[in-house]
């Protein structure tokens, strides 16, 4: 411990203290110590970080490159793995300082805390590193991946509310009336410094120009310790706010001056989705942080997949905002050629909700355009639609034949960024077909795409294949050119699940006079490889999709 504050106190003061220059080095050091207040900064928060006790429980996560990122953005980017950490997540570092600066009669008394999931990790373990008892107030929303990790390190937990804010009074009332210490996740100057090792470790990692580091921000604990830290050693280096759209409570308070009060926040970043920041954090970041943004879902998502492509590391929505902050800051400010650091703070991902991560991550980068186009209900226009897409990677396509005399498809499409999805649109707009760009439409994402379809009129005589296919680049469009034969498609039905194998609901209606020339059809497409299955028969396909009666 004492070589790493050795090596921590050298990079603020080595401006001062010349590394051939030893004769008279208080002279300097009493220089450093003018010049750190009269910039304003506190020398109380880098002495606290200095001497955080965090290292018991944490360790120095990586400092990685992102070498895709990076190429992409023509910037070098790099990620501060928390997610390495045993609670994976940064919030271990500000509970251990915290409970560790109690004297032997607080422990005895035992800890109690208000989290989403990752302070509450860091309580339990740090009580369980020191011997105490902990309780954990958690909101009802919590994943339940973060209340099965505190309980498995012995902790009790209480559910209450939908939020964070809404779990604290419990938490006070509780510590108050059983005599219990609170940990505050973030409005604590020993929770601020705990976490502000974080921006120690960076600057002692890479000892070269940081042109910006980007923080995810919650109630600000995080942001605060690491922007103290680091305008104390190097104030060149911006310090970037990024908050979930939909929980802002942070930059509203920066902009207002005032901590403003949120009524409702965003669950899906649950571990940032705090309705009001600190007292102290946000007094620490009118001071030190430089810019803010805002990120969307699908932004998040993104940059989930970001990190997993350049790190194969799996963040939470939480955990990988800095770095959807870090393209979108990047973008918007034309930065190029600089160095960029983006903190990951957590990886308490559900399961589960990697399904939706997935189909919104390509959304998040413009990757996939979704379209509504209107075709003439005649021979030959879906065919003309189909060459109209060309060489491009269809992710989704769904059609049912409702009668009359115009189509809809709903069709996602793989693109490269929003100016090939304008240029797409135009190409179908030339083409004389009506086309509406659902990219952005939360109906269309959340709901209508998968509700395409339902009962048709005038379909009589359909018959309805299930085909699978091997999933290549190229495959959906040699099956929709194999299978033009002028037979009326009622019903077509495709999504890319990221599987190996490709799978298609098809309903056609053939004409008794065609019944030979259709299984001569269904042979030469299993002479291709496409496996099929009739499910004209299936009781799911009559009750939802069969001809109305």
């Amino acid at each position: 411990m004492r070589r790493w504050l050795d090596i921590a106190w050298r990079e603020p003061l080595k401006s001062f203290v010349g590394a051939t220059n030893r004769t008279r080095p208080w002279i300097k050091l009493g220089s450093f110590v003018s010049s750190f207040r009269k910039k304003g900064y506190s020398l109380d928060y880098l002495k606290r970080i200095l001497n955080a006790k965090v290292y018991d429980v944490a360790i120095e996560s990586s400092l990685s490159l992102a070498p895709s990122l990076s190429q992409r953005m023509g910037n070098k980017v790099l990620i501060k793995r928390e997610d390495e950490q045993p609670v994976f997540s940064f919030k271990l570092r500000g509970a251990y300082n915290k409970m560790a600066h109690l004297s032997a009669d607080q422990l005895a008394c035992g800890v109690i805390a208000a989290s989403s999931g990752n302070h509450a990790q860091g309580v339990a373990l740090a009580a369980q590193k020191l011997g105490c008892s902990a309780t954990i107030v958690m909101p009802r929303t919590t994943p339940s991946i973060k209340v099965d990790a505190v309980r498995a390190r012995g902790a009790e937990v209480l559910l209450e509310g939908e939020s964070y804010s809404d779990c604290y009074e419990k938490a006070r009332s509780l510590a108050q009336a059983q005599g219990k210490s609170f940990i505050h996740p973030y409005d604590d100057p020993d929770v601020i410094a705990g976490q502000g090792t974080i921006g120690m470790e960076i600057l002692r990692q890479h000892q070269g120009p940081i042109d910006t580091i980007f923080v995810a921000v919650g109630g600000g604990g995080l942001i605060s310790g690491v922007a103290a830290y680091v305008k104390a050693v190097r104030p060149e280096t911006r310090i970037v706010a990024v908050q979930a759209a939909d929980s802002d409570a942070m930059i509203q308070s920066l902009e207002t001056h005032s901590r403003v009060n949120l009524t409702s926040v965003g669950l899906f970043a649950d571990a940032v989705a705090v309705k009001q920041v600190g007292t102290e954090t946000l007094r620490l970041c009118e001071q030190y942080v430089d810019d803010w943004i805002t990120v969307s879902t699908d932004e998040i998502c993104a940059a989930i997949k970001d990190a997993y492509s350049d790190c194969r590391c799996v963040l939470e929505p939480a955990g990988a905002i800095s770095i959807a902050g870090l393209k979108k800051f990047g973008a918007e400010h034309g930065i190029e050629g600089k160095t960029l650091v983006a903190i990951a703070c957590g990886a308490n991902m559900n399961f589960d909700r990697l399904r939706f991560v997935a189909e919104r991550a390509v959304l998040g980068e413009a990757r996939e355009a979704l379209l509504a186009v209107t075709i003439a209900e005649e021979p030959g226009s879906f065919l003309k639609f189909c060459e109209l897409l060309g060489p491009r990677s269809v992710t989704e396509f769904n059609y049912r034949f409702a009668g009359g005399r115009q189509a809809h498809v709903f069709v996602g499409v793989e693109v490269n960024g929003r100016t090939e999805t304008a240029k797409l649109l135009d190409e179908f707009g030339a083409a004389g077909l009506e086309v509406a760009d659902l990219s952005d439409n939360e109906l269309a994402k959340l709901h209508v795409r998968h509700l395409v379809g339902g009962h048709a009129v005038g379909t009589g005589g359909e018959r309805v294949y299930r085909f699978d296919f091997p999933e290549r680049p190229g495959a959906l469009m040699q099956f929709l050119r194999v299978m033009n034969r002028g037979w009326n498609v009622t019903l077509f039905h495709y999504r890319n699940h990221g599987a190996d194998v490709g799978r298609v609901l098809v309903g056609m209606q053939i004409p008794d006079v065609d019944v030979d020339a259709f299984h001569q059809f269904l042979t030469s497409l299993s002479q291709l490889g496409y496996v099929y299955c009739d499910e004209s028969a299936n009781v799911a396909y009559i009750r939802f999709l069969g001809l109305h009666q």
